[in-house]
């Protein structure tokens, strides 16, 4: 379901954006547009994208989508209706890949959590999870119609424990 978690140092990245917050089962009926938006928005101002679309989610809820649906971009693009300007942090991450259709997203990260726990990453003296993570879609249903073969990416940024 996931490969091997790895922990890696990524580097910022400048980004164009759309905010969403919407209810969970909303999500997928809203991010196609917002996919288009971004990408007029961002070859209107004379640009492309440079790396996989990402959602990074900003606050975490069971029930509400609070994220930021965008594409890294080479340099800092002016506000467009609801694109804005924003980046990916640097930042220490374990990372790893998920192979399978978006359905089976919250049970890989379920997993990924799981491993790193068990592998002592997580928790104790080891490191603690932020409060964020964000997905990047390497191959999804723009690349091929087989949802077994679409990769995501998945971030989960870590800091150290705190020492009692």
């Amino acid at each position: 379901m996931i490969e091997t978690p790895q922990i890696v140092e990524t580097e910022e990245r400048i980004a164009a954006v759309i905010r969403l917050t919407v209810p969970r089962p909303e999500l997928p009926k809203v991010v196609p547009a917002a996919i288009g938006e971004l990408n007029r928005a961002i070859a209107a101002q004379g640009q492309s994208p440079q790396g996989p679309l990402f959602m990074h989610h900003v606050t975490m809820s069971p029930d509400v989508f609070d994220v930021e649906l965008g594409f890294p971009v080479a340099r800092p693009i002016a506000p467009a209706g609801r694109v804005r300007p924003s980046k990916l942090p640097a930042v220490k991450v374990a990372r790893t890949i998920y192979q399978g259709p978006y359905e089976g997203l919250y049970g890989a990260w379920d997993a990924f959590g799981q491993r790193l726990r068990s592998d002592g990453l997580l928790g104790g003296a080891g490191l603690r999870r932020a409060e964020t993570l964000w997905e990047s879609y390497l191959v999804g249903p723009e690349t091929t119609s087989d949802a077994k073969e679409w990769r995501t990416e998945l971030n989960l940024p870590l800091h150290p424990a705190l020492q009692s």
